[in-house]
């Protein structure tokens, strides 16, 4: 009975699913468009929470989300299409389908970036301070990340290399990779039949989510303001991102910058600019900001009882 239990767990594998969409009536719910809108759902409201521990009004975070997630799905794509082009304007593609975002493809850093300026031009109509407002924002984006990360279990995409660990990921032979090099040398993509792949999806997932513990710790133990909770929010990603990235054998455009992917290069860079911003934020306002609204703005300026700045909160 041991040696069958046993037996069991080595050959054990997961599963991708069936399938990643179901329809009610002519409307189609998609996977991944459900994973990335459940993951703005939560990084709103631990946002939100985080705010009023910060001294912010509840609500706040809901208005600057209305500015923020359409710059970041926008920037999101652009970034995918920017660095898989030929997907979609290569020879006997079809250009059109570089909208069709609810089928899978959104580049992090480009819906980070794009995001980030939304929520600026929020921030600025509402008065409140920028750096505040990402610190605030940045752990639960980690969230969304870990959340939105399920949406290419749905798609069976962006999985990496083959494996035999007992983890290892079912991939249906019509979502392999057609332009990768593996084995590497190769020139071309040589899988066999039950072939399973690291699951990147669910290494990411996991990385993020103990990112976004080792973000609260840190912020807690030393009161990290002036925008080096979303310094370390970086560091922390990146440097998960680099290894789980190396893993993939996706074939993107921008596969190979001297000798690494194009994403490990970018974690690279950023992770390094994170470092040095934060050192910078350190030395320039040790510290964190009394209040998270312009001067004569917020609610004291509305004429409102102001809440008492970093009071205790469950969700910081």
């Amino acid at each position: 009975m041991l040696t069958e239990f046993t037996a069991g767990l080595i050959t054990a594998t997961i599963p991708s699913p069936s399938q990643g969409v179901w329809y009610l009536g002519p409307v189609p719910l998609r996977g991944y468009a459900l994973c990335i809108i459940l993951g703005i759902v939560a990084a709103i409201w631990i946002g939100e929470r985080r705010w009023q521990a910060r001294g912010g009004s509840y609500g706040d975070i809901q208005d600057i989300a209305i500015w923020a997630v359409p710059f970041g799905l926008v920037g999101g794509r652009l970034y995918h299409v920017a660095t898989d082009w030929e997907k979609y304007f290569g020879e006997g593609k079809d250009p059109i389908t570089a909208l069709y975002v609810w089928k899978g493809g959104l580049g992090i850093w480009g819906a980070i970036a794009l995001g980030a300026l939304g929520a600026y031009i929020g921030a600025r109509r509402k008065g409140i301070r920028f750096l505040p407002l990402v610190d605030t924002l940045a752990p639960g984006v980690l969230v969304a990340q870990a959340i939105g990360r399920w949406g290419n279990w749905f798609n069976q995409e962006l999985y990496g290399r083959p494996t035999d660990l007992p983890w290892g990921l079912e991939i249906d032979p019509d979502h392999w990779p057609t332009g990768c090099d593996y084995p590497p040398g190769s020139g071309t993509c040589t899988f066999e039949v039950g072939t399973t792949f690291h699951p990147t999806f669910l290494y990411e997932s996991l990385w993020n989510l103990a990112a976004f513990a080792v973000v609260l710790w840190l912020e807690r133990r030393y009161r990290l303001g002036y925008g080096r909770v979303l310094a370390v929010y970086v560091m922390a990603y990146t440097l998960g991102r680099g290894w789980i990235e190396y893993l993939r054998i996706d074939d993107v455009q921008l596969e190979n910058v001297l000798g690494l992917r194009f994403n490990v290069w970018t974690s690279i860079v950023l992770f390094v600019a994170a470092a040095a911003f934060f050192e910078w934020s350190r030395r320039r306002h040790p510290g964190r900001e009394e209040s998270v609204y312009l001067p004569g703005r917020g609610p004291a300026a509305d004429g409102e009882s102001e809440t008492t700045p970093d009071r205790e909160s469950t969700a910081e």
